[in-house]
């Protein structure tokens, strides 16, 4: 009797249900291109947010929108009242919309209009990446700016090219991931500083992001590549508080800044009103704005940008497939549209105040 060979056990991919091809970054962009005046915008903005974080335009960087996108004709129709309200700001601050897609869950949760567009766990992510892209050149089509958090490191090959200043998150400021990610960027980059407040990882991750890497990635067809860097010195620190508590006020964003001063980044950052900083109340989150608001008019001109968390409706509710109140976030809590708008109008005052005091 002849012995037969024990069959090898298999050893590959023992948890992986399922693997369901996307279609490569030139196909998506050859459907959905970006039009030339759309690039012109892409390209103007992200020359004048880089020439406000150096403090070369003395205006204030303000990122302003949704917590997340969950519904296309909603973050549309916000687009839409963000561009007639512009003309009236563009002389004092540098408007650009909040239009994020992904979403770092510090357990589990929704994760983003393109990982479940339906948001109903089907995770569709080819329609979800579909989707995102079509909502990017909407906002631009109204004249409107966009910009992103960056989690998964493929998403940028998707949607990068209509972007004008992305984020990463307070969660993975400090993964070597993300700061090589950063670095091949083509728009000015904001690192969040940790959950638990320390200012010094995101300092860390502008540092890194600034010099060159290479690292594993895909090229535009989708294909395994080594992605070689040049490093992206347009990134910047931002203060969202943590665990530790606010950080938004005077003292710690003077702090903050010689932390950054130390090293060699310039004395300029974003403030995020939302997040810790505000406990995710959209009520107080609205005083926070106001309150760096008045540093601003004061003469603080370390403060180069701020960042607020608005929709349509007021307050934040649960995730579901159907049932949602129209523009209402389904993450966390957002600002209204009447005192989002108050609110930029108060910023635009404190940017003209402070030209008052320096000169």
């Amino acid at each position: 009797m002849t012995a037969t060979t024990p069959l090898a056990p298999a050893t590959s991919d023992l948890r992986v249900r399922e693997l369901d091809p996307l279609p490569t970054p030139a196909e998506m962009l050859a459907d959905l291109p970006l039009t030339g005046t759309a690039a012109e915008l892409v390209a103007r903005s992200r020359d004048e947010v880089r020439r406000v974080l150096a403090g070369e335009d003395d205006r204030l960087v303000v990122v302003v929108g949704p917590c997340s996108v969950h519904d296309a004709d909603a973050a549309l129709d916000y687009a839409q009242r963000l561009a007639a309200l512009v003309p009236e700001l563009e002389k004092d601050l540098c408007v650009v919309m909040r239009v994020y897609f992904e979403k770092p869950r510090t357990t589990v949760g929704w994760k983003g209009l393109i990982n479940d567009p339906d948001l109903d766990g089907t995770h569709d992510i080819r329609r979800g990446l579909r989707l995102a892209r079509e909502v990017l050149l909407g906002v631009l089509d109204e004249g409107v700016p966009a910009a992103c958090e960056f989690l998964e490191p493929t998403s940028p090959q998707f949607i990068a090219d209509a972007v004008t200043w992305g984020a990463i998150g307070a969660r993975n400021a400090e993964s070597q991931v993300h700061r090589q990610l950063a670095s091949g960027l083509s728009m000015p980059v904001g690192f969040k500083n940790a959950t638990d407040g320390d200012v010094k990882i995101a300092v860390d991750g502008c540092i890194t992001a600034a010099a060159e890497h290479t690292f594993f990635g895909i090229d535009s067809q989708g294909r395994a590549a080594a992605v070689a860097t040049a490093g992206n010195p347009d990134c910047h620190v931002i203060l969202r508080g943590g665990r530790s508590g606010p950080n938004y006020d005077d003292a710690s964003v003077s702090a903050a800044l010689d932390v950054a001063e130390a090293s060699g980044l310039g004395r300029r950052l974003m403030i995020d009103a939302s997040h810790g900083n505000s406990g995710k109340s959209w009520e107080r989150q609205a005083e926070v704005v106001r309150e760096i608001g008045a540093s601003v008019a004061a003469g603080n001109h370390e403060i180069a940008a701020v960042m607020m968390e608005s929709f349509i409706v007021a307050g934040a509710q649960k995730p579901a497939p159907s049932g949602l109140v129209y523009g209402r976030s389904v993450t966390d809590e957002c600002l209204d549209w009447g005192t989002t708008a108050e609110l930029l109008r108060g910023l635009a005052a404190d940017v003209r105040a402070r030209r008052t005091v320096e000169g």
